[in-house]
């Protein structure tokens, strides 16, 4: 029977010093950079359509990033890659980074970039409120997966891996 919330199995017997190649991109500086470019690059392609305004263009960048990031690190499961027999296959992204430490200088920028994107946005919609119920709902979404009691966490059985639904 399903619960509401289910804990994955911890991953056992992995080398701390082993490098997994699926989750090791994030810690280099450039990618860094290209979240900074990506969000950028929402904003310019947002503020080019003819009809929106600054505001607009700002939730649809704060929106946009934000479902990005969710998928990117918290809505994909696994590896790609086979290296690590099978260690990290019920595991999301953000998971696998850092084999798990947290609050290390990768996870927090990744935490502190949407709450930047969303004061910006949030500050160009002049205070809205019903823009920053938007803006808040999202980045309350992204952040509440980011914090650490929430960490190999599963509510309703979503993102669970096949060996823990048998």
């Amino acid at each position: 029977m399903r619960t509401l919330v289910q804990r994955v199995a911890s991953v056992a017997n992995l080398n701390e010093h082993s490098i997994n190649p699926n989750s090791h991109w994030v810690n280099l500086k450039g990618s860094w950079t290209t979240n900074i470019v990506v969000i950028i690059a929402l904003r310019l392609i947002f503020g080019t359509i003819p009809w929106t305004t600054p505001e607009l263009s700002w939730t649809l960048t704060n929106l946009s990033y934000c479902l990005f990031q969710y998928i990117m690190f918290h809505g994909i499961i696994g590896t790609p890659f086979e290296v690590n027999q099978g260690a990290y296959d019920n595991l999301t992204l953000w998971e696998q980074m850092d084999n798990g430490e947290q609050y290390t200088p990768t996870k927090k920028f990744l935490t502190v970039v949407p709450i930047i994107v969303f004061l910006i946005s949030t500050h160009y919609s002049n205070y809205d409120i019903a823009t920053f119920i938007i803006n808040f709902t999202a980045v309350l979404i992204v952040l509440i997966a980011k914090l650490p009691a929430f960490h190999r966490v599963r509510f309703f059985g979503i993102n669970m891996g096949q060996n823990e639904l048998n």
